[in-house]
């Protein structure tokens, strides 16, 4: 088919390229488009787009290039525990660069995330933080020719600590390649669970350096609005999430009625109002002097 056979009217001038979207179709499909690699706690990796899976799962490890990432840590605070037989909601608050939240956020727990109540240690479960940490990038994925790009959500347990040799916890990774004049999105990354955990976590090490090809994929995901729309919180539109935060509501006070006064309530109907005395009043009058007169009688009397 050729590049003007969807149109009722053919001319000579063809403006329209096969294959090369401007911006603005980019944009529109990005928003109604999602793809992510989702972990799982059996060890697997999983393709997702628009909530379906895609293809088998990928066991154990999985090679990316790193296309997007913002400069700082996100922020995600959730009143309600998870529940995964539950409804995912929005969350209450959430912050991209973990310094205040966002404005989209329903329910922002305080003015800057460093004075929040729950960025305080043992503020969540087992001593640690009720909001949480978090890391999205966006990545390709090795192999795949199409430059499809995926949302990437590193776990919380995943993004701090220190790294041995070249295997490293996420934060830890970036410092190490920049530390030796490799940038993240110059090399495939080996993203592996760490067998040696008691609970779901990774590890990020450098596999080889990318080719010319990869390269130029990478550049043109760079360009592409999914790029950013990944890496940033917006939870609605990434995650397919529409169904409101859980919002506490302060306790109603509780009536009890009864067919009797209470004896006190009795007491108060038949008293009458007690005027208070002041200081002066509640002093004993001090005793008034005899007159010399008196006095003098009284030596006579003896």
């Amino acid at each position: 088919m050729g590049d003007m056979a969807i149109f009722k009217q053919a001319t000579d001038v063809t403006t329209v390229r096969a294959g090369k979207l401007s911006s603005l179709a980019q944009s529109m499909a990005s928003a109604a488009m999602s793809r992510r690699i989702q972990t799982n706690i059996n060890g697997t990796f999983k393709r997702i787009v628009n909530g379906e899976v895609i293809g088998n799962a990928i066991r154990g490890e999985i090679n990316v290039i790193i296309v997007a990432a913002l400069p700082k840590v996100s922020r995600v605070f959730y009143k309600e525990q998870y529940d995964p037989n539950k409804e995912a909601t929005l969350p209450n608050c959430w912050s991209n660069l973990g310094d205040r939240p966002e404005e989209a956020a329903s329910d922002p727990q305080s003015a800057t995330c460093a004075d929040c109540p729950q960025n305080i240690k043992g503020s969540g479960q087992n001593g640690g933080r009720a909001c949480r940490f978090q890391r999205r990038i966006a990545v390709l994925v090795e192999g795949d020719k199409s430059g499809e790009i995926y949302q990437f959500n590193v776990p919380a347990k995943s993004l701090f600590g220190k790294g041995s040799g070249n295997v490293h916890p996420f934060e830890s990774y970036v410092k190490y390649l920049i530390a030796n004049g490799v940038s993240p999105d110059g090399v495939v990354t080996n993203i592996s669970y760490d067998m040696e955990a008691d609970t779901m976590e990774l590890v990020f090490s450098p596999l080889r350096p990318i080719t010319d090809e990869e390269f130029a994929m990478v550049e043109a995901a760079q360009a592409h609005p999914d790029s950013e729309r990944y890496i940033k919180l917006t939870v609605a539109q990434a995650d397919g999430v529409s169904k409101p935060p859980v919002q506490e509501e302060a306790p109603k006070p509780k009536v009890t009625r009864s067919e009797e006064p209470d004896d006190e309530e009795e007491e108060e109907e038949v008293k009458a109002p007690v005027k208070r005395k002041s200081k002066k009043e509640e002093a004993p009058a001090p005793a008034k002097k005899s007159a010399l007169a008196d006095v003098i009688s009284e030596w006579e009397d003896e």
